[in-house]
Formats: structure tokens, C-alpha cells, sequence
């Protein structure tokens, strides 16, 4: 059983995905966010394709904990998925997972042209791998 980590943006939304035991995760792709049906037909075909059992979205909170106006659109984008998938999607804290994801293609000598297609799926991974670290030590 796999958990897809998605990392919704307006433009591009990251997906990472972890390896069967839940210990590995690694960046697949970036879906365009619009249009929004084509997106979630994606969704479902990744779903299926990778038997994910549970959905992981990022939800960017602010430094200091609080909610802006970021995580107040990945809300109601997971309100809007819990509609649309059978799967259980769970919340994670994201903050900085974008900065993160540009600082290691930076330094993994990713061209900039290139560095813009990978940083969403880069910044999934990050959010995922965070995720599943915590679950081990429980």
C-alpha cells in the first residue's frame, strides 16, 4: 500500500510517491491544475495504477503556525478531492518544502529552465518523506 503526496499549486500541482513498505519517497510527476477535470482524471488513473491507499495533501501554513490565504485554497482543494475520491486523504504542514525542493535541484546542478518543471514534485517528495519519517517513529 502506497500514500501519493500531492503538492497543490494554481499553475502545477507535484505528486510523489512512496515505495510499498512507507519508507521512500520519490517525485513522479506535476499535473497542470487546470483544467481541474483533467486533473482529477489523472488522479484516479495514479490512484488505481499504484493501489495508493491514502492521499497526502500539503497544506502551507504560515512560519509562525497560522493559516494564510495559501492554506485557506489547499483546504478547500482537499474539501473538493474528498468529493471526488474514494481514498482517504490526510493534511500535512509544508512550510518551506518549495524552498527546500529549489535549494536541492540548485544544488544538484539543475538547469533553471528545467529546475521550474521539477520543483513541484520535488517539493511532493519532501512533504512526503517528512510524512513518513513521523509515522516510523510512532
Amino acid at each position: 500500500m502506497r500514500v501519493l503526496a500531492l503538492d497543490p499549486g494554481s499553475v502545477r500541482i507535484g505528486v510523489a510517491l512512496s515505495d510499498e513498505t512507507r519508507t521512500i519517497a520519490q517525485p513522479i510527476e506535476f499535473i497542470p491544475a487546470e483544467p481541474f477535470s483533467d486533473f482529477l482524471e489523472r488522479l484516479k488513473t495514479l490512484i488505481h495504477e499504484k493501489e495508493v491507499d491514502l492521499i497526502l495533501v500539503g497544506i502551507p501554513r504560515n512560519m509562525n503556525g497560522s493559516y494564510g490565504p495559501s492554506a485557506v485554497k489547499a483546504q478547500e482543494f482537499v474539501t473538493v478531492l474528498k468529493e471526488a475520491v474514494s481514498v482517504p486523504i490526510k493534511t500535512w504542514d509544508e512550510r518551506l518544502t518549495t524552498v527546500q525542493a529549489n535549494r536541492f535541484l540548485i544544488e544538484a546542478g539543475t538547469r533553471r529552465d528545467k529546475r521550474k518543471k521539477k520543483v513541484d514534485q520535488t517539493a511532493a517528495a519532501i512533504l512526503l518523506q517528512s510524512f513518513l519519517d513521523s509515522i516510523v517513529h510512532e
